[in-house]
C-alpha cells in the first residue's frame, strides 16, 4: 500500500527537558526529525529559567556546558527546591518556583511561532505538557489549541501545589502518545506510567533503552500511525 504523504506537515511545539535548551534538544532529536520529516515539523522553544551552575538537580541529568544566558544555557521549567533553584523529579515539595512563568513562555511561543497542531515534551518538559493539556481542556488557556500530545519520559509532579492538574473527575480527552524507556534510570518507567490514567485511551510506546527520545526505524510506524490521525 502506498504511503500517504501529508501536503503540509503537522507543526509540533517541542518542550525540552531540565538542564537542556531548545538548541540542545533540537540536536538530541535529530534522528526523530529525520524519522518524521514527511509528517511533522518540530519547532523548539526555551524554558524561561536559567539553571544555576551551582544548583544542579539530580532529577534529569542533562548537563550542558554553555555561556550563561545564551540560547544553549541549561534551563528549567520549574524548581522543586526553591532555595537552591534546583529540580529533582522525586523531590516532595509543598510549593515550587517558576511554573507560572513557564506557562506564560508557552503562551508567548504559541502566539509568536504558532499555530501548532500538537505538542511534544521530554522529561520535565513532558510533565509540563501534561499540565498544559489540563489547562487547555479545562478552558483556562484559550490560546492553547493542541490537537495531540506526545510525552517522552513524562511523570507526575511531586509538588503538592501541582496536584490540581491531576484531580479532574474524568480523564483528558486529548489524544496522547506516551513514550518511555524500560531501562530509564533518570525517570523510571513506573513514574511515566503514573501519568497514563490522566488521559483517555493513552497510546504507549516503550523501548528497551534509557533516558532519551527513541527514533529507531522500529518506532517509525507507531509515530506515523499516531500522527496520521490528525
Amino acid at each position: 500500500m502506498a504511503t500517504t504523504v501529508r501536503a503540509t506537515p503537522l507543526r509540533v511545539l517541542c518542550v525540552h527537558g531540565y538542564r537542556q535548551s531548545g538548541v540542545s534538544f533540537r540536536e538530541k532529536t535529530g534522528a526523530l526529525r529525520k524519522l518524521l520529516k514527511k509528517h511533522a515539523e518540530l519547532v523548539y522553544m526555551n524554558a524561561p529559567h536559567l539553571v544555576p551552575l551551582t544548583g544542579v538537580g539530580h532529577g534529569q541529568g542533562q548537563d550542558i556546558v554553555a555561556v550563561p544566558g545564551s540560547d544553549e544555557s541549561p534551563r528549567g521549567w520549574w524548581f522543586s527546591d526553591t532555595q537552591a533553584r534546583s529540580f529533582d523529579a522525586r523531590q516532595q515539595c509543598q510549593t515550587s518556583l517558576g511554573l507560572e512563568e513557564s506557562v506564560e513562555a508557552v503562551r508567548a511561543a504559541v502566539k509568536d511561532m504558532g499555530p501548532f497542531d500538537g505538542v511534544l515534551g521530554f522529561s520535565q518538559g513532558a510533565a509540563v505538557v501534561a499540565m498544559l493539556c489540563a489547562l487547555q481542556e479545562h478552558n483556562k488557556e484559550p490560546q492553547f489549541q493542541f490537537r495531540f500530545a506526545i510525552l517522552v519520559a513524562g511523570f507526575r509532579s511531586a509538588c503538592t501545589e501541582h496536584q490540581l492538574f491531576y484531580n479532574a473527575s474524568t480523564p483528558l480527552v486529548i489524544p496522547s502518545l506516551h513514550v518511555f524507556g524500560l531501562e530509564d534510570q533518570v525517570i523510571p518507567d513506573e513514574l511515566s506510567r503514573e501519568l497514563l490514567p490522566m488521559f483517555h485511551e493513552p497510546q504507549v510506546l516503550t523501548h528497551p533503552g534509557g533516558h532519551f527520545v527513541p527514533a529507531a526505524s522500529a518506532h517509525r510506524q507507531i509515530y506515523k500511525e499516531f500522527l496520521e490521525r490528525f
